[in-house]
């Protein structure tokens, strides 16, 4: 276990720890506008122990939000508020990238510019209840509608929405950017075969499935350099309704044609998660789609699902990752890398507390310091729900 806390160079950036706070949606954003708040600000920096933090799934344009109260990057006050949680970070002792969003067809006329509908490769639309809100502000569950296909010649607009991502995270301060790729949202859409059934240079074979992809990829490393740039993949997924025919050949190719980007970090969600529980049976094809990853990719790379510890040190002695993200043990405990450090019990998370709302289940899980009387338990006042 000792190989989570030694030092680890991330391209420019000197991590303190090889413990990673894996992007988390909290749906807590100020309405309206989407806006970052100080509560976001002192949830992160209370978390700062991390030798990195990626920021929760932020939409690069209102076309890209899916969820109800789910922070934006793509107006100057949406800059602002973010740049509220980056100085709180950086005061704090700790690094944070900005988790770039576009959920294409996970989402709802509700939530998109003028009431149109969500796009996507194809005309797919998956599965469950969209998360909105209703003329009242309430939350609420309806069913997903149809997305519209993107032309073509939408494909360059699309990479901008990311350039001009990119470019704000770089304005509000962060370290650098993760391009989310994962979790059925839209480029995972791309990537993966049964939701996109494209016949054109966006579609058919691995190559071109993962074309706009590598593009976003390449646009993104021009405004921030490579060094400061992830990506987050999640082969054999299934939330969001995806899948794959192939995805060994699939995720084996876009592992070998990331390497030419020499980016900070590819990072994997290991599919022993599917939305927010843990599967009990994993998919048996996964331990050969991982190791044709770790074959094929030569950078840094991050794993993801289901880690504690023991299993963290294994990884990591093992050669199977460089860096271990932690999801929702980071919800309950703030100060989780010094929790694993000494061995100490975790906090439990409440799920009923994970989406919306204000400082209950967001800011008020103790450290062990605050538990032990040490320093004052966490003051949660003056903070309204979003």
């Amino acid at each position: 276990m000792t190989a989570l806390f030694t030092l680890f160079q991330l391209g420019p950036l000197t991590l303190k720890n090889r413990i990673i706070m894996a992007p988390l949606t909290r749906s807590r954003s100020q309405q309206p506008g989407n806006i970052p708040t100080r509560m976001n600000a002192l949830y992160y920096a209370q978390r700062a122990g991390a030798g990195l933090i990626i920021s929760e799934a932020t939409q690069i344009s209102q076309q890209g939000q899916g969820y109800a109260w789910t922070p934006g990057i793509h107006t100057p006050e949406q800059v602002a508020g973010w740049q509220l949680v980056t100085a709180a970070v950086h005061e704090a002792g700790g690094l944070i990238f900005a988790q770039l969003w576009h959920v294409g067809r996970v989402s709802h006329p509700a939530l998109q510019p003028d009431g149109q509908l969500p796009v996507a490769p194809s005309a797919i639309a998956p599965g469950g209840l969209a998360f909105i809100a209703d003329e009242s502000g309430a939350p609420q569950l309806v069913p997903f509608v149809p997305p519209r296909a993107l032309a073509i010649e939408e494909m360059p607009y699309l990479v901008q929405q990311y350039v001009h991502g990119a470019k704000n995270a770089q304005a509000a301060g962060f370290d650098g950017v993760e391009v989310h790729a994962a979790n059925g949202y839209l480029l995972d859409q791309f990537l993966n075969s049964s939701t996109n059934q494209r016949e054109d240079a966006y579609g058919g074979p691995v190559e071109n499935r993962a074309r706009l992809l590598l593009e976003v990829v390449e646009a993104v490393c021009g405004v921030w350099g490579a060094g400061r740039v992830g990506v987050r993949l999640s082969p054999l997924g299934t939330f969001n309704d995806m899948g794959d025919a192939d995805p060994e050949a699939l995720f084996g190719h876009v592992a070998e044609r990331l390497n030419a980007f020499e980016l900070a970090y590819l990072h994997v969600v290991e599919p022993v998660i599917a939305g927010n529980a843990t599967t009990e049976t994993p998919d048996p094809r996964a331990g050969a789609v991982l190791k044709r990853i770790r074959e094929n990719y030569r950078g840094t790379l991050i794993v993801c699902g289901g880690y504690d510890a023991a299993k963290a040190g294994a990884a990591l002695g093992g050669g199977r990752a460089d860096l271990i993200a932690f999801g929702r043990a980071f919800l309950a405990n703030p100060d989780l890398p010094e929790r694993l450090r000494v061995g100490a019990a975790l906090n439990l998370p409440d799920p009923n507390t994970f989406y919306g709302g204000g400082p209950q289940g967001y800011l008020d899980y103790p450290t062990l310091a605050q538990q032990r009387g040490e320093q004052p338990m966490p003051d949660c006042g003056g903070f309204e729900p979003a």
